[in-house]
């Protein structure tokens, strides 16, 4: 059964990192081809229009692609539930969460939130972490405070998503644990092979 994961969470919450380990997983796992890479499919939906009006229209046309691909695996990295959470953040809810989480559900979507320990300290060198791989990010960079209050907002949404989920915390880098137990708590073991 191809595997349907959802990676949530706050800003410097570590998804990019989990998500690489999970893909090393469960992309030779799915892989029907020696010519391309076609055994998973990572999408990145934060692409800047969480929080804008089109959010909604552009999910629900990722939903079309996902169940195009509904045999095959596939994680994301954010969706309807950060769509939900800066919709909030700047004034721009997110109308058809419900309808989304529905045809997510029927597509076996589980979601795997990943969480930091609340600590100034550990925000501010996740931060600058992320401004010297990406400059650019500093245009959009906020106070640790701020991070801690986005996360506080995903920890609320996520307990309306009809959708099965769990919980991480992740407070250190590289963290075999974490991908344990993702492996533990999805169906299969991810489907390793």
């Amino acid at each position: 059964m191809a595997q349907h994961l959802i990676f949530e969470g706050a800003e410097l919450s570590g998804k990019s990192w989990v998500m690489a380990q999970i893909y090393k997983r469960l992309e030779p796992a799915g892989a029907t081809s020696s010519d391309v890479l076609n055994g998973c499919y990572w999408f990145n939906c934060d692409l800047g229009f969480f929080g804008t009006a089109p959010a909604g229209k552009i999910l629900k046309n990722y939903l079309k692609i996902f169940k195009t691909l509904k045999d095959k695996n596939i994680i994301l990295e954010k969706f309807q539930v950060s769509a939900a959470v800066y919709g909030d953040l700047y004034d721009s809810p997110l109308n058809h969460f419900k309808k989304i989480e529905k045809r997510l559900k029927k597509l076996n979507f589980k979601i795997i939130l990943l969480t930091f320990p609340v600590s100034r300290d550990l925000i501010a060198k996740r931060l600058q972490d992320r401004l010297n791989l990406y400059p650019a990010y500093g245009r959009i960079a906020k106070s640790p405070e701020w991070y801690l209050e986005q996360q506080a907002q995903y920890l609320e949404i996520i307990k309306k998503s009809k959708l099965d989920y769990l919980v991480l915390e992740v407070a250190q880098f590289p963290n075999e644990e974490i991908i344990h137990k993702i492996e533990t708590w999805s169906e299969n073991n991810l489907n390793i092979k």
